[in-house]
């Protein structure tokens, strides 16, 4: 099946590219607002002179054409300077995550740079010993400033424009030629129809594609470009910027669109028959515009566009999202890839021929943007962007509905093979969504006991419903199994419920699969209700688990008692101690040494269950590791307090700083993994 949407700007040769494009409403409109930064705005002007600029100083000091040059800052007025520059002279841009060095630095591994163009505060973050090239943006702006400030020989303008990094958990370096960029931008710009009034604001970071390749859609259409003045963007200085800045063109992700069009009383339903539910992601009791009578909060009187990309909504989501916004103002759910610049497909309401029974399980991704082609092969989408060339495999699936929109299907990398059967969890997350105390859903297969995997569905609620605790409507593993009992296969029910306040995101909006945290790995009775590899499981209970653990901390006690024999000789003896004292003290032994049995076992086997809380690995670990001390300290401490004199002053404090001080050490971090905030986490159900 092919789907396309034609054009006739695309597919023809050309030597238009967006610099030129940008650089052309540079002359013809140079006072106009092109980046709104607070005190570092920039008229078109100014940015074209100062990234002339800074052309002049990457040409001076050597880029080659097509020269990649990295940049990292979180003043991002300077970072649009600086990618303008490179492309004026002939370069490549790469923009890398300041706010994860640890991500910029497997960016620059990636694709090493020419040059790295950052601020002393980035530096030492992002050049990790690699002795990179280094231009500081704030040390080189008086050299800069006596570059010239015209442009540089266009013939010097290389091939590629942009080298982007995938918002993904794994790093991947993805090319841009100029051509791509160009068509993606009039692709973009027929759905959007820009104009020079228009104030965009794009909330996800700038190393995301988004803002990499989206600038253009701003910067080539004489728009303003609103952006963060000095740190990332967050919600409160986000809503702060749309009603001060007027901005009118928001671009963002499904956590940001619910953070931005928080739900609160009103209307829901704003096409006919979709009924939203509260859209989950939001913060309760928070709201902005609304159609007809809503909370306000914050107007959003100029807004009159929303571009929701990253990862996939549903359409009762949409809805909700939708009945937030003023009337006539629009929202678009976007399909599209880093290779293809952000294109690819776009829907939004309006698009329905008529009313729709179950929004829940639906995540329409509507029709190709125009003169992209989308090509089903065998259910995978295969995207042919703007500007023409091969068909792009995108690993996702997708089916062609009656009335011509794309439903988007899951990804093919998702998919879980358990027990011989492939089964899509897109399919069963989006009936899972049809329970209506539920807001979003991840099933994933993980290890059950004696490594035998099991499905495990991941729920978060409904948020922004006024007077009622998140999650409170979440259905346990036996509400939620009796749910699907006549809608899925008994095969492909799930075996366990972890309820979480939100689904963990990637950077680029994805729902995060390799960061769930570990359910528990008992299985109740109520949990179990197959045959074969999970009737097996089902034998192995929390009475066994615990009857196995009691016995080797048992079997370690008593080897921990002939040691101390050994090790300590007389520690133990109570010769000359009365009764009851006398048996008093035994019993004081022996329970020091089963705490140190239990300590070892919990070594070997407490770390992975503990995950299972959510609290991350490097807490886990510190409190894994304490627990573990206060358990098998008490055996050699008291075997030596034992053995130590009373007035011998060197060793009763080395004994105190040994023991007693980590064991203060050790209680205070379990007391704080004991009382930490877990902001996503609820309870792992059965």
């Amino acid at each position: 099946m092919t789907q396309g949407s034609e054009s006739v700007r695309f597919g023809k040769p050309t030597t238009d590219t967006a610099v030129l494009r940008f650089e052309r409403w540079a002359r013809d409109t140079p006072g106009a607002p092109a980046v709104i930064a607070g005190a570092a705005s920039l008229t078109y002007g100014q940015l074209d002179a100062r990234a002339n600029q800074l052309a002049h100083h990457l040409l001076d000091a050597g880029l080659p054409a097509d020269g990649l040059v990295a940049i990292g800052t979180h003043r991002q007025a300077e970072l649009v300077v600086a990618v303008l520059a490179v492309l004026k002279a002939g370069g490549t841009y790469t923009v890398l995550d300041v706010d994860a060095p640890r991500t910029g630095q497997q960016q620059l591994a990636v694709a090493p740079p020419f040059v790295l163009l950052t601020h002393a505060a980035h530096q030492a973050r992002l050049d990790d010993g690699r002795g990179l090239r280094v231009i500081r943006l704030g040390a080189a702006a008086a050299v800069i400033a006596d570059r010239p400030t015209a442009p540089p020989a266009p013939s010097r303008r290389g091939v590629t424009a942009a080298l982007l990094f995938t918002g993904g958990a794994v790093t991947r370096a993805v090319p841009l030629s100029h051509a791509r960029l160009l068509a993606a931008h009039d692709s973009w710009a027929e759905v959007l129809r820009p104009t020079p009034e228009d104030r965009h604001l794009i909330t996800t970071g700038p190393s995301l594609t988004a803002f990499a390749a989206g600038w253009t859609r701003a910067l080539c259409s004489g728009g303003a470009l609103v952006v963060a003045e000095s740190a990332p963007w967050k919600p409160d200085t986000i809503r702060q910027a749309i009603d001060t800045d007027q901005v009118s063109v928001v671009h963002t992700d499904p956590v940001g669109a619910a953070r931005l069009l928080l739900p609160g009383p009103g209307p829901r339903a704003t096409a006919p028959g979709v009924i939203p539910k509260p859209l989950t992601g939001a913060d309760p009791g928070r709201g902005t515009g609304s159609a007809g009578g809503g909370s306000t909060g914050v107007e959003l009187r100029a807004l009159r566009l929303v571009a929701v990309t990253g990862g996939r909504l549903y359409l009762d989501e949409q809805a909700a999202l939708q009945s937030r916004l003023r009337t006539g103002v629009r929202l678009l759910n976007v399909y599209g890839t880093t290779e293809t610049a952000g294109t690819g497909a776009w829907f939004e309401l309006a698009q329905l021929p008529g009313p729709v029974d179950d929004p829940e399980p639906l995540s329409l991704i509507g029709t190709p943007f125009p003169g992209c082609r989308v090509d089903l092969r065998d259910g995978q989408v295969y995207l042919t962007p703007a500007d023409g060339g091969d068909a792009i495999p995108t690993g996702d699936l997708a089916a062609l509905r009656g009335d011509g929109l794309l439903a988007f299907g899951g990804r093919l990398r998702d998919r879980i093979t358990l027990d011989g059967r492939t089964i899509d969890p897109h399919r069963l997350e989006s009936v899972i969504r049809g329970h209506e105390g539920v807001g979003a859903a991840i099933v994933a297969a993980v290890p059950g006991f004696a490594a035998v995997p099991r499905l495990v569905a991941y729920l978060a609620p409904p948020d922004g419903e006024p007077g009622r605790p998140p999650g409170a409507g979440l259905p346990d593993i036996d509400e939620l199994r009796d749910f699907l009992a006549d809608k899925v296969p008994a095969e492909e029910r799930p075996r366990a419920v972890v309820r979480l306040r939100t689904l963990p995101r990637t950077r680029g909006g994805r729902e995060d699969r390799e960061a769930l945290p570990q359910p528990a790995q008992a299985v109740s009775r109520h949990t179990v209700r197959g045959s074969g590899k999970y009737a097996a499981a089902a034998d192995t209970g929390p009475g066994a688990v615990s009857a196995v653990i009691g016995c080797g901390a048992l079997v370690l006690g008593f080897v921990a008692r002939v040691l101390t024999w050994i090790i300590w000789p007389g520690s133990t003896d109570v010769t000359g101690i009365p009764l009851p004292w006398a048996f008093l003290f035994q019993v004081l032994y022996m329970f020091e040494c089963v705490a140190f049995g239990l300590g070892v076992l919990f070594l070997f086997s407490g770390r992975r269950r503990m995950l299972g809380m959510g609290h991350g690995r490097r807490l886990t670990t510190a409190a894994h590791l304490s627990i573990v001390y206060l358990l098998v300290a008490w055996w050699p401490q008291d075997n030596f307090y034992r053995l130590a004199a009373k007035q011998d002053w060197p060793q009763q404090a080395a004994l105190v700083y040994v023991f007693n001080i980590p064991l203060m050490i050790a209680a205070a971090i379990v007391a704080y993994f004991a009382t930490r905030n877990q902001s996503h986490l609820f309870d792992a159900g059965d």
